[in-house]
């Protein structure tokens, strides 16, 4: 697999975009600024309303990988749990710019995302694969992320 230097469609996905804002709210926040996190915490839940009304249902990973980010963020403001600030910093700016999501990938380990039961096979498989689409940096031949709307658009009516 050849890696690329930059994966321009990733410009054109609202998903990418979301995760690039995301990173300076989350930096801003562990160096202080005391709005960040709500800031961080308030943008996730909107993204997570757009894409459930843009899909038309709460199921599709983009809705859910943005909430449980989100329930995430408020989790890492209780009492010495602000090291989980630390880790989504780190895995935002891996997903932003390698593609690969780990939070995506768990969630996919999910007993109502998967129709098999939970082994070691499927566990390395979900933590393991070859990063999706979905960052700057991309294999040529990476299916779409899991977190952006591609292969998730309900069908058009006719």
């Amino acid at each position: 697999m050849h890696w690329r230097r930059f994966d321009p469609s990733v410009l054109h996905d609202p998903s990418w975009w979301h995760w690039v804002a995301t990173v300076p709210l989350l930096a801003a926040h562990l160096a202080g600024v005391p709005w960040a996190l709500a800031a961080a915490i308030l943008f996730c839940l909107l993204m997570a309303a757009w894409y459930a009304a843009r899909l038309r249902a709460i199921q599709p990973f983009p809705v859910q990988i943005r909430l449980a980010f989100a329930a995430l963020l408020l989790a890492g403001s209780a009492p010495g749990m602000s090291w989980l600030h630390w880790v989504q910093l780190g895995g935002t700016s891996v997903m932003v710019t390698l593609g690969y999501c780990l939070l995506g990938r768990l969630l996919m380990l999910a007993p109502w995302n998967r129709s098999m039961p939970l082994s070691l096979s499927l566990l390395g498989d979900a933590l393991f694969r070859w990063p999706t689409a979905g960052g700057i940096l991309a294999a040529e031949c990476s299916p779409p992320a899991a977190c952006s709307l591609a292969g998730c658009e309900p069908a058009k009516s006719a």
